[in-house]
């Protein structure tokens, strides 16, 4: 009995020594894949270690640079998202004004009578009174340097009766450019109201009314003016355009706010000869918007040069003879300007490819197309221009020609 008593007690003990050498060890030498979730962080610690690495957005919606002459892209980003443009939209307007000056429907020296509509406009104004009369070119000043909203209405109701007949020649004139991305709905771009939708373009579309309003010196006039005084010097209007005043070589065209729309720009300005266009949709100020812009300028001024490779009424190629004209022989002009704007680093790759013929029998026509000079750059057709005589070169009679092949005429 008392022997197994003995042998009780020591297994006790045994086993007591085994539990408290267990206890005794670390957690973290047999971690468990259950343990680990359990110290997961907290939803919030999750959160922050799972969000990616933060990104650098671009400061504005869309943005293009053009080359105007020949509409190349320098570079986009897109391009064609459809965006509200505010006061941007007025360029629109000018064109229609533009186009009808052109034509002769309208003149610069119209007197325009301020409605009581036209009074009640809000935003950018130059403060119009209804009965007030201004010239057709007070008002578009004030359109394109003030930006007036009251006298966009004005210039629409003079040359289309409504503002909503002035409208649709916008939208007509738009689908007429190829502008697919836009819509307008007002001459002035102010924020729709309710029920109202915003007048909205993309930075494409803003390239191609940009050529269009270029063919128009007189609005460039009106573009660059940086100050201009109104109703005969009592009020003074200052171009929103500020980048005019801080780029050399700008002169062109507007800018535009609201809140929905941020700030806008279509800008244009010419160094040696190279026209750029820059369009910026929603920045987040006017200062960023004008730097993005005036650094597009600059970064594509230093690239590139303008490299005019055909000019009008230039001697081109050999000498063609004529031997039965009165004059034997005359060198063929090229008919059109070609200017295009090249990489500096890659003027050698421009290349020239000339078709003219070595005789013409008979005589020519001034102008007459006798051959052409086609330019490409990297295996790419950059133009055609066609050759042709400078001046009428008559043939001559039979019993001269005669008297020329036996060498008496």
């Amino acid at each position: 009995m008392k022997k197994w008593f003995m042998c009780l007690l020591m297994a006790g003990l045994i086993a007591s020594t085994a539990l408290a050498k267990e206890t005794r060890k670390p957690k973290t030498q047999n971690p468990t894949p259950a343990k680990k979730v359990q110290a997961a962080p907290r939803p919030a610690q999750v959160k922050k270690e799972a969000a990616p690495a933060p990104q650098n957005e671009a400061p504005f919606q869309a943005l293009i640079v053009m080359e105007a002459g020949t509409g190349k892209i320098l570079e986009e980003i897109n391009p064609h998202l459809k965006h509200p443009l505010a006061s941007v939209t007025k360029l629109m307007t000018a064109c229609i004004v533009m186009e009808k000056l052109q034509s002769g429907a309208t003149q610069l020296t119209d007197k325009v009578a301020i409605s009581a509509a036209s009074s009640k406009m809000g935003g950018s104004q130059v403060y119009l009174k209804q009965g007030e009369t201004f010239s057709l070119e007070e008002l578009m000043k004030a359109v394109m340097v003030a930006s007036g909203n009251d006298a966009a209405h004005a210039v629409a109701e003079h040359i289309a009766g409504t503002q909503e007949a002035f409208v649709e020649e916008m939208n007509k004139k738009a689908k007429s450019l190829g502008m697919n991305d836009s819509d307008f709905h007002s001459v002035h771009g102010l924020p729709p109201a309710a029920g109202q939708i915003a007048d909205a373009s993309s930075c494409h579309d803003l390239m191609l009314l940009s050529r269009e309003l270029l063919k128009y010196p007189k609005l460039l006039e009106w573009t660059s003016i940086q100050t201009e005084t109104f109703r005969d010097g009592a009020f003074i209007m200052n171009n929103h355009n500020k980048i005019i005043g801080k780029l050399p070589g700008t002169d062109g065209f507007k800018t535009g706010f609201y809140s929905n729309a941020g700030f806008n720009v279509v800008a244009t300005a010419k160094k040696d000869g190279l026209r750029l266009v820059v369009a910026v949709l929603g920045s987040p100020s006017a200062r960023i918007r004008d730097g993005i812009a005036i650094e597009k300028f600059k970064k594509y001024w230093a690239k590139y040069n303008m490299v005019p490779l055909a000019q009008k009424g230039q001697g081109v190629g050999e000498k063609i003879a004529l031997p039965d004209g009165e004059t034997q022989s005359f060198q063929a002009v090229a008919a059109s300007d070609f200017s295009y704007p090249v990489l500096k680093e890659k003027m050698a790759a421009v290349k020239k490819e000339l078709h003219l013929p070595r005789e013409i029998k008979g005589g020519v026509e001034a102008g007459q197309k006798v051959g052409d000079i086609v330019f490409t750059f990297e295996n790419e057709t950059l133009a055609t221009v066609d050759l042709v005589a400078p001046a009428q070169i008559k043939k001559l009679g039979f019993f001269k020609r005669m008297l020329r092949r036996i060498g008496l005429g």
